[in-house]
């Protein structure tokens, strides 16, 4: 399976910016040659870890892996002592030494299966040390295609983003899609409002956060008006921060979602409907359904919430050396249980509302998704952030309470409940509301509600 084709694509069609990262750049030529030196020099080794920093050397070194065959194990740049020990122990693969790009070889070895493990990605580990999820060269093949499929996105495309190279987002999506694509690709580095608006992108992805400040920054945000999409994912993009980038680039914001275990298995198409707050379609190939806690399907009304379960090509191999939790991923019926829940539309678009185990909320006999509390208190013009949780409860059996970043001399909790009790049901009103200074977040920015001070 040629799982990078672009890389040889005719001379004529190449360029010496077809890979930017961080203002240097190479051509694709340049790319596969240094990647064919570094698959030379560690062919047959059992895996390799990549130090996953925003720099051309990690995508030739990513690149070289596959080359290889070898499984390519990224590991965060800013990882502790004991995340790094733990990626290397458990992977057990070899530390790649210092890339040269100047470096030369004309690689012939054979191209590895398509069941061969492309990837070992670490998850983040909320109940204890992170697990390598293993990731095959088929399942990422048959993602880029799909997504290809749903944006439009070919290789008159250039993407821009600044995400980090050690998670789905920036590295499969973010540099394999555009390797597999041919689109040129220029990774800013950091992902900052200017920086997004002085790249000339007619494709861009960020996170939330990133379209946050975007949404912030008017003069960056109109910069990217000539853009032809504007993809965001990793976390709920708040509904006001959607509005606020259509109005200022004239694009409403095409929405996904994946996991590290399925890669990316629905979004809204650059050709169809883009609601805020909803995800989309499943992607060609992709099936999906929703199941209550008894085990049985919810109906598509729009309002019931289910655990959202999936089939697709696009599924990890399993959890590596561990045997127990990949079963442990799956229905009995062979269904992956994304442990995410949502709600779909009678049209069949998909919205999430959180995770089970931290973002439904049961309480007075309601089962309620923080995710569109959430979504109401951004909606109120002083609230700048929003998480919210369940509270054990005598009478309700959880209540809700919101962690807030806001500027408190212009609102105040009594406020903030009445607001969210008229835009929704009046039972999912906060009971309580926690001014921070900053929520915690992760480097994709998501909210880390496990590190929110206790209620």
């Amino acid at each position: 399976m040629h799982l990078l084709p672009a890389l040889t694509a005719p001379a004529s069609a190449d360029s010496g910016d077809a890979v930017t990262v961080a203002g240097r750049s190479c051509s694709r030529e340049e790319l596969l040659g240094a990647a064919a030196a570094v698959a030379a020099r560690i062919g047959g080794a059992p895996a390799v870890a990549v130090n996953a920093a925003p720099a051309l050397e990690t995508v030739v070194a990513v690149v070289g892996g596959l080359l290889a065959g070898v499984p390519v194990v990224p590991v965060p740049p800013d990882a502790g002592p004991a995340e790094r020990d733990h990626i290397l122990g458990d992977s057990g693969a070899q530390v790649l030494p210092p890339v040269d790009l100047a470096e030369r070889a004309d690689w012939r070895g054979a191209e590895p299966a398509a069941d061969a493990t492309a990837l070992v990605l670490y998850t983040s580990g909320t109940t204890g040390p992170p697990k390598g999820v293993l990731v095959a060269r088929r399942a990422v093949a048959a993602d880029l295609d799909a997504l290809a499929a749903a944006w439009d996105w070919t290789a008159e495309d250039t993407l821009v983003h600044g995400l980090p190279l050690f998670h789905v987002h920036g590295l499969v999506l973010g540099v394999l899609g555009a390797l597999r694509v041919g689109s040129r690709l220029v990774h800013t580095g950091r992902p900052t409002p200017d920086a997004y608006a002085a790249a000339g992108g007619s494709l861009y992805f960020g996170v939330p956060t990133v379209w946050g400040r975007v949404a912030q920054d008017a003069a960056a945000a109109r910069a990217l008006g000539g853009a032809r999409l504007l993809v965001s994912g990793s976390a709920p993009l708040p509904a006001p921060v959607f509005r606020r980038l259509e109005e200022l680039t004239g694009q409403r914001p095409v929405e996904r979602y994946g996991m590290t275990e399925t890669l990316i298995t629905l979004s809204t198409r650059a050709s169809g409907e883009r609601r805020p707050g909803s995800v989309g379609l499943p992607l060609d190939g992709v099936v999906t359904r929703l199941v209550g806690e008894d085990g049985e399907p919810v109906p598509y009304d729009g309002a019931t919430i289910g655990e959202l379960q999936v089939k697709a090509a696009t599924l990890f191999d399993g959890y590596l050396g561990r045997p127990e939790a990949t079963a442990a991923s799956y229905a009995a019926d062979g269904w992956f249980r994304t442990g995410d829940m949502a709600v779909i539309e009678p049209d069949g678009m998909h919205r999430i509302v959180g995770r089970a185990s931290t973002d439904l909320i049961k309480s007075g006999g309601y089962r309620i998704g923080a995710g569109e509390v959430e979504n109401a208190l951004l909606d109120h013009p002083g609230v700048r952030e929003a998480a919210v949780v369940g509270a054990p409860h005598e009478d309700l059996g959880q209540e809700i309470v919101a962690y807030v970043v806001a500027d408190i001399d212009a609102v105040g909790e009594r406020a903030l409940i009445d607001f969210v009790a008229g835009h929704l049901s009046v039972h999912k009103r906060p009971r309580r509301v926690i001014f921070l200074d900053a929520l915690p977040r992760n480097a994709m920015g998501k909210p880390q509600k496990g590190l929110l001070p206790p209620p």
